[in-house]
């Protein structure tokens, strides 16, 4: 932002911040060993995981527990009013920040965040609050990060203190804040629509793969098989493998309904791969281990790049002829296929169950004749690839949302939102006043802001 309109200034983010109770004006957290659980009573102290701060959002459940072996530090907890950001994580994770409009008792900021105040009579949180949400602040603050990985960066506190500010007069910044919350409310209700009708789609499909079995005979999916071919385990890379290399697929290749190639891993000694276990199109493939609600999911390989194994969380299911590969691929992911896989789904954890083959065999299907196999998957096809349609506007859609969102942030930080007043006093005059009587005043500290034990 190289231009700002009349009455506005800028300034670093430093000059902005009101002190805190000690005397700083940001604080860093604290990270002790804590219990997996999160504390979910105002009676127990919890410290905030990253996941709590998301953009424009505070999210009081995602903590984890302080053992009461350990003495809780109350001057890190957080208050309303208080400014959030992440200051370590992934680069999509370290930046995001967010205004605490209202929080519960006994919330300690972690090591992996900052907070600080700002001076209400310069600026209103609400105001900054967005402008740490625009597009222009955003990439501002990712060029301060460091680190030598996407996956963990860091933002120091004295980069971000030089953060560079646009401050409208505070009466303006009233009046931004109130349109852009007046824009936003309008995009959120229109958000709620969509995601309601994405939650419908979900179940459409659902009853969409239910056609698949509506009627037939009962039979065990053992009687539509010839048998069940086992992959195998391999030590690989963690790339990506290359178009010449041979690659192990994840299970993230047959989690989502279709056969995702590209969900793979180069393995690490090509002697060991053997074409037995390579991939072809047509192969009816199935997830020996995935998550309690994508164990057991099937997919049905329409094209596969050459050398491409199966890996052992996966098995190839061989149909018997009479067998339409297509139906039993939809028949294995109806709902009533889906929840028997599930119930029987081995393992200690929901993050990965394991299915055995013979639950796989065992599972109960509605079998109609070969005849109407053909024409339920027609049908089946047809309905689903307008339920696809669908769902494609609706992406569209959301994503259209988001990009108003953004365009209004940066109308509202470039004087296009609403109109100047002549009669506002300039910011830099209520600046030079507020400066004066800090002058007057102890100066806050300017020391590292991690809290001592």
């Amino acid at each position: 932002m190289t231009q700002i309109p009349t009455g506005w200034i800028k300034v670093d983010l430093e000059d902005a911040l009101a002190p805190l109770e000690d005397g700083r004006t940001i604080h860093q957290g604290w990270s002790p060993q804590c219990e997996k659980e999160p504390s979910d009573n105002d009676g127990a102290w919890g410290v905030l995981k990253t996941t709590a701060i998301q953009s424009g959002a505070f999210l009081t459940e995602h903590n984890k527990r302080l053992p009461d072996k350990l003495a809780p530090r109350p001057l890190l907890e957080v208050r309303r009013g208080d400014v959030l950001i992440t200051c370590a994580g992934p680069r999509g994770r370290c930046g995001v920040a967010c205004l605490v409009r209202d929080t519960r008792p006994r919330l300690m900021l972690s090591g992996k965040m900052y907070r600080f105040r700002f001076d209400d009579r310069f600026l209103d949180p609400r105001y900054a609050e967005a402008y740490l949400l625009s597009e222009t602040a955003l990439r501002a603050i990712d060029r301060m990060k460091t680190g030598i990985s996407d996956s963990g960066l860091n933002l120091t506190h004295e980069r971000f203190r030089k953060l560079p500010f646009p401050v409208a007069p505070r009466s303006e910044q009233g009046r931004i804040v109130a349109a852009i919350e007046e824009q936003f409310s309008r995009l959120d209700a229109a958000d709620e629509a969509l995601h309601r009708a994405q939650r419908r789609l979900g179940l459409l499909r659902k009853l969409i793969h239910s056609l698949a079995v509506a009627k037939g005979e009962e039979r065990l999916v053992s009687d539509l098989l010839e048998g069940i071919e086992a992959g195998k385990s391999f030590k690989c890379h963690g790339r990506r493998a290359d178009p010449d290399e041979w690659g192990v697929i994840k299970v993230s290749a047959m989690t989502w309904g279709s056969f995702d190639e590209s969900e793979n891993k180069a393995v690490l000694s090509e002697e060991r791969a053997d074409a037995r276990w390579e991939i072809k199109a047509g192969d009816l493939l199935l997830s020996r281990a995935n998550t309690t609600e994508y164990v057991g999911a099937s997919v049905l390989v329409r094209h596969c790049r050459p050398r491409l194994l199966l890996s052992d969380k996966s098995m190839r299911l061989l149909v018997r002829q009479g067998v339409d590969k297509a139906w039993l691929h939809l028949a294995l992911s109806s709902p009533e296929a889906r929840a028997q896989m599930s119930q029987v789904a081995t393992g200690t954890s929901d993050s990965m169950r394991n299915i055995s083959q013979e639950k796989v065999r065992a599972v109960r299907l509605c079998v109609p004749p070969f005849d109407d196999q053909l024409r339920i998957v027609a049908e089946v096809e047809r309905r689903l690839s307008i339920a696809s349609a669908m769902a494609t506007e609706i992406d569209h859609a959301l994503r259209r949302s988001t990009s108003l969102r953004r365009t209004i942030l940066e109308q509202a930080f470039s004087g296009k939102l609403v109109l100047q007043d002549p009669s506002d006093e300039p910011a830099s005059v209520l600046l030079e006043r507020i400066a004066a009587k800090r002058a007057a005043a102890p100066k806050p500290s300017r020391r590292k802001g991690k809290i001592p034990a």
